[in-house]
């Protein structure tokens, strides 16, 4: 299907939907080949995909609080609208690696019954919002890099994988768009603007480096053709932002800082626990809820 939340109303008029999602996410798209890639350990999958999928939902939740207090109403609507296409990303991949595991976890399972510490999302996602500067900052990082992580990925020897990451990819380089014309427009705006949009990048510029820190299941993965070494995407990233930050009349921060533990890991700040209680808190109290 073309979007995943067609199925929420057509697909699965036969099972029992509950909170999220819904549950019955069978396949990326009709037709790919669910089968595991031969000699690709099921466990190494399912954290690659939990991995990628954190990433989607933590951030697609950091998104949504803007919702009622954006600057702007068409603003609402579009930072809503690349939070769905995020949470479209996650639907899949958590549903693979619930899957690839072994587990028979859902997607929903994946999102809501997990604790901080659980959770494999880098930690640009979970940081706070701040001000719509420091939000387009972090936006334009992340959206370049998963961009970059995601061209890549399409080519990926699963081709489940590659599927949800074909589709991304067209995805992103609308969020990356979206980003950069907010940058542009704030850093080469008004005093206040350029000021506000100068902080917004020096705050989430040192969480820069750990997106390109492979972790051991990357790179043992990417030797098998299955996922992105995240280092071979730090060339394209770090120059999409210079040029973008040069544009928009804005300093780039010092070079990018070396990756402290953190996401990959189930490091996270603070800030994570509190943002997941949050998003999973009605899906908890009712657990056997459906609509």
């Amino acid at each position: 299907m073309d979007s995943p939340y067609e199925g929420l109303a057509d697909e699965h008029a036969d099972t029992e939907d509950r909170w999220a999602f819904g549950t019955g996410f069978a396949e990326a798209r009709p037709g790919v080949d669910a089968a595991l890639p031969a000699g690709v350990d099921g466990a190494d999958l399912a954290l690659y995909c939990r991995m990628l999928g954190d990433d989607a939902l933590v951030m697609a939740q950091r998104l949504i609080q803007w919702c009622t207090a954006a600057p702007e109403l068409e603003e609402e609507v579009a930072l809503a609208n690349i939070a769905l296409d995020l949470i479209g990303q996650a639907r899949p991949l958590l549903a693979r690696a619930g899957r690839a595991d072994g587990t028979g976890r859902d997607e929903d399972a994946l999102a809501y019954h997990r604790d901080a510490s659980e959770f494999r999302n880098v930690r640009l996602v979970e940081a706070p919002n701040g001000d719509f500067a420091r939000s387009t900052a972090r936006l334009l990082v992340f959206a370049t890099w998963r961009l970059a992580v995601f061209t890549r990925l399409a080519g990926s020897a699963d081709p489940v994988l590659a599927a949800v990451a074909e589709k991304g990819a067209k995805e992103l380089a609308y969020h990356r768009d979206y980003a950069v014309q907010w940058t542009l427009r704030l850093g080469d705006g008004t005093r206040h603007s350029h000021e506000r949009m100068t902080e917004g990048v020096a705050a989430v510029w040192p969480l820069l480096g750990e997106l390109f820190a492979p972790h051991a299941v990357e790179t043992r993965l990417a030797a098998a053709g299955v996922a992105v070494d995240p280092a071979d995407t730090r060339e394209e990233t770090v120059g999409v932002l210079a040029r973008v930050l040069e544009a928009a009349t804005l300093d780039r921060p010092d070079e990018v800082p070396p990756p402290a533990p953190g996401g990959r890991d189930g490091v996270h700040s603070g800030e994570l626990a509190p943002l997941l209680a949050e998003l999973q808190a009605v899906a908890r109290e009712h657990p056997e809820a459906t609509w």
